[in-house]
Parts: structure tokens; sequence; C-alpha cells
């Protein structure tokens, strides 16, 4: 079931609301059980068979972090026990077959059937490491069985993030009133339907532009200049809308229910540098990967060298987490190099007391956004060879053809000048004007438009929504009749827009 089908947005989530209210109405202690059923439901919406694998983690998980609390000196072996049959179940499924497919490439004749991915595999599982974790840390404490399993359940963060922590969520479970605070229900349908704009009309209107180009380059089409930004382009306003889309459907369908989640994702084009591209994009992964990966490492430590070291093995880790796969890997390294660069230009400034101006800041803007769509190359292509295809492209190895449909003015002031123009009809292939008024637009929306956390940030929409505004300068607007009509008609031409549903693209990892 997605958060974007007509059977979510008109049959199981007013059903789940209704019922929640009247349990919390005349029988508050149900309230907690109906919202684990209704979570198991969406789940096995998809797979029936993927409740079993899901139900054995909780149990496992919940089992192991009563023992962690309690067991004197044994707690340690219990958290690595956890830990190794978290990643050895996430390492089955998601990466058994990569295995055997690289062993075998080297020669060998390993045999092993399909595994399927089961859904959701890396949220969870991740979810529940970091639970275990914070309570061989004595950062949180065990809660009762039915607290839990909606803390790894609770459906609108199940299935794509955020990844939240124990201590977030449990304290609101325990104060969930809707019926009492009607003003969340207001605020979770104005934040769910502007994030179902996103995703409906924004990222499913230009992943047509994205995805001729990528499949061109699997097949080994040579890709010019003009097709390979444009396709980059698209794909990564596609991914953007697409998660951000997601990112505030979550928040709002949380906040039906009286829960706010934790800030997921934050306008991250708008980064001056990589560092801050990271604290910006996928928030709550970026947190797990910094306490639990990096951290433990050994951080910033241990000096320089090693910090880049971790940096650059965290970074990896996140890649693959992404995805069983050589572009995977790849992106997951370029953005660990590009971090490792992004920390030693700062000590840099910090040694010679650089100080950057306008120009400076501008050119530091445009070099993280280049930086960041080159690497999205790697991330949309099915291998590493495609990836390479449309960066030569985009570096105009591949030719810099321009096509007399898409820039008339430009042909015509050639010939005006006594070139001699040779159209090329393959070079309108992958794209047209409409692409072009696609990605314009959604650059402008990008770069110009406040975002859901700016125009809520007075009502709290996402946890800790204020500090981290405040960190990156953002304005405070306030909610009027004009953006009640705006997310009105957003939703509307949303729904108009549900002809043909689509996953997440998140949905995969």
């Amino acid at each position: 079931m997605l958060f974007n089908s007509h059977v979510f947005i008109f049959l199981f989530l007013p059903l789940c609301l209704l019922v929640f209210a009247g349990l919390n109405q005349y029988q508050a202690r149900y309230t907690v059980p109906w919202l684990v059923v209704c979570s198991l439901f969406f789940y096995g919406w998809w797979n029936p068979n993927y409740l079993f694998l899901l139900t054995l983690s909780i149990g496992f998980n919940f089992f192991l972090g009563q023992q962690i609390n309690r067991a004197g000196r044994f707690r340690k072996g219990f958290l690595i026990l956890g830990i190794s049959v978290n990643l050895g179940l996430i390492g089955f499924f998601k990466y058994a077959n990569f295995f055997v497919d690289n062993v075998n490439a080297l020669g060998a004749n390993l045999i092993l059937e399909t595994v399927i991915l089961p859904l959701a595999i890396s949220f969870f599982t991740f979810q529940q490491i970091a639970y275990l974790v914070d309570i061989y840390r004595r950062e949180t404490e065990p809660h009762c069985f039915s607290e839990y399993c909606l803390f790894v359940t609770f459906f609108p963060q199940l299935i794509a993030g955020p990844i939240v922590h124990q201590k977030e969520m449990l304290p609101q479970f325990r104060q969930m009133k809707v019926n009492e605070h009607m003003d969340h229900i207001a605020i979770g349908i104005m934040i769910f339907s502007m994030g179902l704009f996103k995703k409906v009309v924004l990222a499913d209107g230009v992943a047509v532009h994205a995805t001729p180009v990528f499949v061109a380059a699997e097949q080994g089409v040579q890709i010019t200049l003009l097709e390979g930004w444009a396709g980059a382009l698209a794909y990564t306003l596609q991914l953007y809308f697409d998660f951000s889309g997601y990112s505030d459907m979550a928040v709002g369908i949380a906040r039906m229910f009286g829960v706010i989640l934790p800030i997921n994702f934050y306008s991250p084009y708008r980064a001056k540098n990589i560092i801050e591209f990271w604290r910006r994009w996928h928030i709550t992964l970026s947190r797990f990967l910094r306490d639990y990966c990096y951290i433990p490492l050994g951080g910033n430590r241990q000096g320089a060298v090693y910090r880049y070291r971790n940096l650059l093995l965290t970074m990896l880790i996140g890649g693959l987490w992404h995805g069983a796969g050589w572009t995977f890997v790849f992106w997951g390294g370029l953005h660990g190099l590009y971090l490792v660069v992004n920390h030693a230009w700062h000590a840099v400034q910090r040694v010679w007391s650089i100080r950057l101006g306008v120009f400076g800041r501008f050119l530091s803007y445009l070099l993280t956004f280049v930086a960041v769509v080159v690497a999205w190359v790697f991330f949309r292509a099915e291998s590493i060879d495609g990836a390479l295809l449309i960066l030569q492209g985009m570096c105009g190895l591949h030719g810099v053809l321009v096509s007399a449909t898409v820039f008339p003015w430009f042909i015509d002031s050639l010939e005006w000048l006594g070139f001699a123009v040779q159209i090329d009809p393959m070079s309108t292939r992958y794209v047209d004007k409409d692409a072009l008024k696609w990605i314009a637009c959604l650059l402008l929306i990008v770069f110009f438009l406040p975002n859901v956390y700016s125009l809520f940030r007075q009502y709290q929409p996402a946890l800790n929504v204020d500090a981290f505004s405040q960190s990156h300068g953002s304005k405070i607007v306030t909610i009027n009749r004009k953006w009640v009509v705006i997310s009105a008609l957003a939703f509307i031409i949303s729904i108009l827009y549900l002809t043909r549903i689509s996953e997440f693209l998140y949905f995969q990892f």
C-alpha cells in the first residue's frame, strides 16, 4: 500500500484515524495495539510473507534488549550477538546475490536462487540496531512489548524512514490525544497534501525526462552534452521531490495521530558545501552513520589521516546500505572523497584565515550542487559503464549537438552569421522543450520557495526543527488562508494526477 494511492488516502488512513479517535476517547489503552495492527496490515499489504520476517526480527530484538538491560557482565556479549544477527539478516537478503554474482565473475560457479529483498529491511534493521546500542549505553530503557512493536512498525515511517530512536517516539506514543488536539489533524493534512503534490505531480512529472537517457546509456548509446545534463538534472530533481514528498507525507500522517517525527529532509540542494548537504539530506541516516559507524571507528579523535579514513569508510557503508551494487559503492566512495576534500579545505581556511567573498560563496554553492549531480549519475545508473557514458556526454566527449526544435533561435543566429549548420535529427532523441521547462521550473522551486519546515515552523512540524532552521538562517513563514488554499489545491490536483501509481524511489532500499 502506497501513500500515493486511492486505497490509502480514502480508505486505510481515514479508517485508522476514525477508530483511533474512538479508542482514544473511550479505551485509550488500546490505541497503541490498534496502531500496531494497522501498521502490520499496512506492511503486509505488499506481501503477507514479509510479516514473518518482520515479527521475528521484532521478537528477537525485544528479547535481546531485555537481556542487555539486566545481564550484568554479559551485556556486551548480548549486544554483539544482536548486532551480528541483524547484520547477518540484512546481509543475506540484501547482499547474497551481489556476493555470488561477483564471485562467479572471478571464475567460480556458485548457484543461489534469487533472494527477494523484503520491503524496508534496511530501515527497520538499522532502527533496531540503534535500539540495542542505546540500551547498552544506558541512553534508553526497554518498554512494554506493544510500545516496542509500534516503535518499529509505526506505518508513517516504517517503509522509508525517518530512522527514529526509541527515546524520541515512546514518550509521544503515551501522549497521543488526537481528539483533544484537532489542530494536529489540520496541520497533518496540509503537510501531507504538499508532500503528495511533490511526489505525484513534480517527481513523477520530471521522471519521464530522466529515464530514457539512463536506459539509452545502459544500451551503449553515446549520450551528447545536452542529453547528459538534461538526464542528470531531471533525475536529480526527480529524486529530490520524490524523497522530499515522502518525508513530508510521513511527517503529515504521523502528525494526524499527534506524533512528531524527527526532521529528515531540509532543502539539501541549497547547501553551501558537502558537509552541509549531508546535514540536510536524509538527516536521520546521516545521524545513524555518524553515531553508530563514524564515531565507533574513531571519529576525529586520532588526527586528520584517521579522520579522513573514517569518513571514507562510513560513506562506503552508507553507499552499500542504499543498494547491493558497485554503482552504490562508487557513489558512497565519491561522497566520502567529497567530504575529505571539504574537511581539508576547511583546515586550509583556518590556517590561512581565508574568507570567501560573495562570488566565492556563489561558487561554493554551485560547485556543491554540480558535485551532487555528478554523484547522482552513479546512484541512478544500473552499471558503471552506463554512468560513465552519461558523464562523458556531460563533458561533451560525444558531441555538442543542439536541437533545432529546442533552440531554434540559436540555429538561426548561426546561419545569420554565415555558419553552415547541419541538423542532426538524433539530437532530439531524449531532450525536448518540455524537458527543459520542467528542469527550469523545478530548479526555481528548489532554490527559491520555502520548504514545509519553514512554512510550519511555528507549529513544530518535526523534532528539533527550531534549532535546525536557525542554524541554516531560515525565516519563519506565517501560515494564513493563502497557504491553506494552496495546500487544498495541491491535494485536489494530486488526486486528479493519481491515474498511475508509482513507488517511492527509496522503497528499493
